[in-house]
């Protein structure tokens, strides 16, 4: 019977910079568009059989003793493993539990220094690069999740560890390229569910409670302000904790800015790009240079690597080296309207999943993984 491990245990064994060939079972086009970081393609179906395929799989591989077949469900890739077993004794063989699905699962932590009674913990999504945060008081024990994906577990898991109790949530907006889990999350826990007051606009149908331009949320000792940053979504907010460090979403990436069409369709986008324009030079730029800026995603490329930094570093810039460093900064207002019309590929099923986070529609929990599957495509 072959071995099966969990995504958990191979993104282990890539920072462990483990010795092993991984091999994607998947479509040519399914392992373009998305694969995990290192994976070598060798198509292969839910039963067909290795004959007179053997050498072509060993010339895939190389001289690799151990291989790792995954797949998108764990089915083709289990029906590879066990054929290969029985084919040689070549091999140590193995196939990942669940597949890309359950990679699309997998969490890491990580530790932001904000200084003195401030913790925050960023929680990295690795395969979609989806980034949220616990935030909290280290003096009275409270804390709040922001921007929570629907693997809510891994953020009571997170508040957990650090020793501390989570008292409210907060979604900075209408997320596009992955379900939310902050309503269900506040649901749980019966605390606040909080999102920005323009939601309303939108016509969010779950109950919040809404956060107005230059509100201030006190958790414990610290303190949370609320500033609305129109641009990628109209609702859109950042948060300024105790002026250490600015959670800004999809307003500002490390390397770039959110897109503006998602919502702003009618126009290409022309509308949030005035607005985002306006909001990062008005609003996020206006603040001190030595400012941490915590974004609300990473890129994560077709070849599953981050596209900038990796897995288990944090991922943060300072308001200083956005400003210097991103090339959609420094364009003129006209400029910037015309580079974000030009956005790329769209986040799949991202309309689905708008009205999901809206409220509007009801997605069963088994499917919404599938809905979410491939990578992020929030950024400019």
């Amino acid at each position: 019977m072959v071995t099966t491990i969990s995504p958990g245990r191979l993104a282990e064994l890539q920072d462990e910079d483990a010795d092993f060939a991984l091999v994607d079972t998947r479509p040519e086009d399914s392992y373009e568009s998305w694969h995990v970081s290192g994976a070598v393609n060798f198509p292969f179906g839910p039963e067909e059989e290795l004959d007179g395929k053997l050498e072509d799989l060993q010339d895939v591989v190389g001289d690799a003793d151990r291989v790792i077949a995954i797949c998108a469900k764990g089915i083709s890739s289990s029906n590879l493993a066990t054929r290969l077993e029985s084919a040689t004794d070549e091999f140590d063989v193995m196939a990942v539990d669940s597949g890309m699905k359950g990679w699309s699962g997998v969490y890491g932590r990580v530790d932001i220094d904000a200084g003195e009674g401030l913790t925050i913990v960023q929680l990295q999504r690795r395969a979609k690069g989806c980034l949220g945060y616990l935030v909290g008081c280290t003096e009275t024990g409270e804390a709040v999740v922001v921007d929570p994906t629907a693997d809510t577990d891994e953020y009571e898991a997170a508040a957990e560890e650090a020793n501390l109790t989570i008292t409210g949530v907060i979604d900075t907006h209408v997320h596009a390229d992955h379900i939310s889990g902050g309503h269900q999350l506040a649901d749980d826990l019966e605390v606040p569910y909080y999102l920005g007051e323009h939601a309303s606009k939108r016509d969010v149908e779950r109950e919040y409670t809404p956060l107005e331009h230059n509100d201030v949320l006190s958790v414990g000792e610290r303190e949370f302000k609320a500033l609305h940053t129109p641009g990628h979504t109209s609702e859109m907010i950042s948060l300024l904790v105790d002026d250490r460090a600015l959670l800004t979403a999809d307003t500002l990436h490390v390397d770039s800015t959110g897109r503006t069409e998602l919502e702003f369709s009618d126009d290409e986008g022309e509308r949030g790009a005035r607005m985002l324009y306006k909001t990062l030079h008005q609003t996020i730029l206006s603040e001190p240079e030595s400012l941490v800026v915590l974004p609300g995603h990473v890129t994560v490329t077709a070849d599953g690597e981050f596209e900038h930094g990796a897995p288990g570093e944090p991922i943060r810039t300072t308001i200083r080296d956005a400003r210097t460093g991103i090339d959609l900064l420094g364009l003129e207002k006209d400029a910037f309207v015309d580079r974000m019309a030009d956005a790329g590929e769209k986040p799949s099923n991202y309309e689905e999943i708008i009205e999901f986070n809206r409220g509007v529609t009801a997605i069963p929990p088994e499917d919404r993984v599938e809905l979410e599957l491939g990578p992020n495509n929030c950024s400019a």
